[in-house]
């Protein structure tokens, strides 16, 4: 296959181009802006015609969860119009595409793992925006699968376990959330994830989701990035008053793999995956 990743300068791209090498019978096209802008379609159809993509993998994203509610409108550009684009780019050349989503598009009070199925109630700027490029990407057609995911981290870029490394190093004590509950994503195990799904082939629209495996807090996350990276800091539980932030955050956001697992796809327990991010990190 051809395959075009958007937005491979983020941690999933970078994840991506790093276990593209096992993939010797593909051919890969790593973009990001300004080479390639998501949100302009003619631009997207004629590198797709140009280079006879087969397949689309779209890491492309505003991530930016407090600044997007100000910015709605920008942020709905690339999370709506670009996912958009991408799918009917895809359709017309009759490659297939794979665009990540995420946990906020779930408002969190719920208290049982999250099905593809359950009802969607987003509670911020960031999560409508992604909510409707799954809509989107739904309605254009063509053969699709919107795979959400949640709390993402890994050796490229900026990140909860790049920055908890970093303030223990600066600090002697300091405060973790624990009431918003949920499961990291390490980026390689989501990059090996959709690249099983493309290898086994699909057709239609399918909805997944995907986590590393278990249920923990973020301040039980930093707890265990301390403790295995051997750092030696007073770390106080807080509760989600008392570190407030412009948009809200989903209270409770595990995923319920059940159904990508039925589709053959491996899915880690959290803790392993985190040992082999800070082996790297080292």
């Amino acid at each position: 296959m051809n395959i075009l990743v958007t937005g491979a300068n983020g941690q999933l791209g970078n994840s991506i181009q790093k276990i593209s090498k096992e993939y010797p019978s593909n051919n890969f096209f790593f973009t990001d802006m300004p080479e390639v802008d998501i949100t302009n379609l003619e631009l997207l159809e004629n590198l797709m015609k140009e280079n006879i993509i087969n397949a689309i993998i779209n890491c492309a994203a505003y991530t930016a969860v407090d600044k997007a509610e100000d910015n709605e409108a920008i942020a709905a550009k690339i999370n709506v119009d670009g996912p958009r684009n991408l799918a009917i780019a895809a359709k017309n050349a009759n490659a297939k595409l794979v665009h990540v989503s995420t946990d906020y598009v779930f408002n969190g009070k719920n208290n049982l793992p999250l099905k593809e199925t359950d009802t969607t109630d987003p509670i911020g700027a960031y999560g409508r925006t992604k909510r409707a490029g799954e809509v989107a990407v739904e309605e254009v057609g063509g053969d699709s699968i919107v795979i959400r995911t949640a709390w993402l981290y890994s050796e490229f870029g900026g990140n909860f376990v790049k920055t908890m490394l970093r303030l223990g190093k600066e600090k002697t004590e300091m405060g973790v959330v624990y009431d918003q509950i949920g499961t990291p994503t390490y980026a390689t195990d989501l990059a090996y994830a959709i690249m099983d799904l493309l290898t086994k082939g699909f057709s239609g629209f399918t909805l997944y989701h995907f986590s590393n495996e278990g249920v923990i807090s973020w301040y039980d996350f930093a707890k265990t990035i301390f403790d295995l990276s051997g750092i030696d800091i007073k770390l106080n539980a807080l509760e989600s008053s008392e570190y407030p932030s412009k948009a809200e955050r989903p209270a409770y956001s595990v995923l319920n793999k059940k159904k990508i697992k039925l589709a053959g796809v491996k899915v880690p327990y959290w803790r392993d995956s985190l040992i082999k991010c800070l082996e790297l990190l080292k």
